[in-house]
């Protein structure tokens, strides 16, 4: 055969593999578009220990009755019980009178939906003035008033406890030691050992309120960081879910505390340890291993310590969706109501920020900002006032006042340095407010300046997105909270330059009605679906699969190194 003819050959070969390449995608893009087209038909099936869907699927929708499903189908024996220091409602004697008060709180914002929906139990320090009136002989209260869905525990803490644990160990301590907020930590062996002794009391109210040796306990922050271990040892089958509310340092700053093995060995009492982001998770991992013997699995997040295994995973905190009072109203006219509220006209634009006052949120380095943002764009002056929402918080303590009266004076500066008559551009309201004062400012605000310095998440980004049912409004955020992560489309800031965020400012005030609507929208949908009850209801999904496994892997656990402070239940 010629050459010719082999060539020709060839070539035909190659053109006929050619065409059954082409054909065989072909087909396979066929096929899978014809299984996307079955899959949007068909109905978003329950997220279940053994499926592939996993907690964060894009077709779940996350509610209520969902949450209340995977209890039912996954935890069937597990009552759930809230271990927090702040309680969800606080009743307070006012004279003759005693009121009741819902404080604004992420921490409560998100949790009150879950225990509500499940019908748990709260267990909460009861500080305030009016608390011991309200409870029966059993320190139990059914919430909320108007329609009760849950019951509340609330434990007594004397003067000292109260002082060595919260206002000394956790917030002088434990706070400024996890957030990069340039503050010194303050540890005292005093406060250590109120620290110890209230979460061993807290332990037995938790063992108390369980109605089965296997409840789901969720531990909330970092009050709590010995409190997994003690129920451990008071209820070993019980499925602990500890979630750690602000930022967890790397190794290297958290080897300042001098008890950090103690605080590392009670976190590991946990089934699931839970952090807003990955980074946190990290650091923690990094922590446990250069300060404990243990086995890591760092690609799936799990730590062997002691026998038990505790899975470390991101679980990124948010709010109800849609929220009680986040339902737009018709003819809502918050704006006018807030112009009327503080006397200011018609076309005065309005920034808003929303915090406790506290120094990692960036309030100062806020005010700094509006200061540079005045000096380069003074066309402004006169054509904006910033609402600051500055919730008093921990005002015993030396680091909290000296910020209070910073941000007095600087306040003071800059109304003298650029107010013309009755004109002032910041009006700071240093005083506590209602989710009903919040939600008509979270609406009736042009932009909402989140700043803070570091944050775990802050949920008042999400709120603020939440209430802006008409797709307006602009959020500057700071690249320093876990929000940042999920609120891309949000104008996020390094609020430690204070003329990049003035010009942030100035972008969010001139920015078109179209990209704002936007922005908007594509983060309201974010905040819809990654809503509380999905970080709920990952943490119990991946909760039962951890029972599950180790149900099949090992018998039951058995108390080790019981607490001599925390004997076991007698069966009477």
């Amino acid at each position: 055969m010629s050459v010719a003819t082999w060539d020709v050959l060839l070539l035909a070969s190659v053109a006929f593999s050619f065409f059954l390449s082409i054909l065989a995608v072909w087909l396979a893009v066929f096929r899978a578009r014809g299984q996307v087209n079955a899959a949007a038909v068909a109905p978003a099936p329950l997220p279940r220990t053994g499926d592939k869907i996993a907690a964060n699927d894009a077709v779940v929708q996350w509610s209520p009755d969902l949450l209340r499903q995977i209890l039912e189908n996954e935890l069937p024996d597990g009552d759930l019980i809230v271990v927090s220091n702040r309680e969800p409602y606080i009743h307070e004697r006012k004279g003759d009178r005693v009121e009741l008060l819902v404080p604004a709180s992420g921490l409560v914002s998100a949790l009150e939906p879950i225990t509500r929906t499940c019908a748990g139990t709260w267990i909460a320090y009861g500080g305030g003035s009016g608390d011991r009136e309200t409870v029966d002989r059993d320190d139990r209260i059914a919430v909320p008033p108007h329609k009760p869905a849950y019951t509340l525990r609330r434990v007594w803490l004397n003067d000292e406890e109260y002082n060595g644990y919260y206002s000394g160990f956790a917030n002088e301590g434990l706070w400024p030691l996890c957030h990069i907020a340039f503050t010194r930590p303050t540890f005292r062996a005093a406060d250590w050992e109120c620290y110890q002794a209230v979460n061993r009391k807290f332990a037995e109210v938790v063992f108390q309120e369980a109605k089965t040796d296997r409840p789901i306990v969720l531990v909330q922050d970092y009050h709590f960081a010995l409190l997994p271990r003690l129920i451990r040892e008071k209820l070993p089958n019980a499925i602990i879910i500890t979630f750690w509310h602000i930022p967890w340092p790397n190794a290297e700053v958290f080897s300042v505390c001098p008890y950090k093995e103690q605080i590392i060995d009670g976190l590991l009492g946990s089934s699931i340890l839970g952090f807003h982001i990955q980074l946190h998770c990290n650091n923690f991992i990094d922590s446990v291993d250069r300060f404990l013997e243990s086995r890591i699995d760092r690609e799936d997040g799990a730590i062997s310590y002691g026998g038990l295994l505790t899975a470390v995973h991101p679980y990124p905190i948010s709010i109800e969706w849609p929220g009680r009072d986040m339902v737009p109203a018709a003819n809502d006219n918050a704006r006018s109501r807030i112009l009327r509220r503080f006397e200011l006209p018609a076309d005065m634009k309005i920034g808003l920020g929303v915090e406790r006052l506290d120094y990692t949120k960036g309030i100062l380095d806020r005010f700094h900002a509006l200061d540079e943002f005045f000096q380069q764009h003074s066309d402004w002056i006169g054509r904006l006032v910033f609402l600051q929402i500055a919730a008093p918080s921990r005002g015993a303590l030396p680091a909290y006042q000296l910020l209070h009266k910073e941000c007095l004076d600087l306040v003071t500066e800059i109304n003298e340095r650029y107010g013309r008559g009755d004109y002032k551009p910041v009006i700071l309201l240093d005083e506590h407010h209602d989710q009903t004062d919040l939600l008509e400012l979270y609406k009736g605000a042009d932009i909402c300046v989140v700043s803070s310095l570091h944050d775990g998440m802050n949920l008042v980004a999400k709120e603020f997105v939440a209430a802006r049912s008409d797709e307006t409004g602009v959020l500057v955020l700071s690249a320093f909270t876990g929000a940042s992560r999920e609120l891309v489309d949000a104008l996020v800031v390094n609020p430690f330059d204070a003329s990049a965020m003035g010009e942030a400012f100035h972008q969010a005030l001139t920015m078109t009605d179209e990209e704002m609507q936007e922005r908007m929208r594509r983060m309201r949908e974010v905040v819809r679906t990654n809503n509380v009850y999905r970080w709920a209801g990952s943490m119990l999904i991946d909760a039962a699969r951890l029972r599950n496994r180790t149900s099949l892997s090992a018998p039951a656990v058995q108390p080790a190194n019981t607490n001599p402070h925390l004997g076991l239940r007698s069966s009477a």
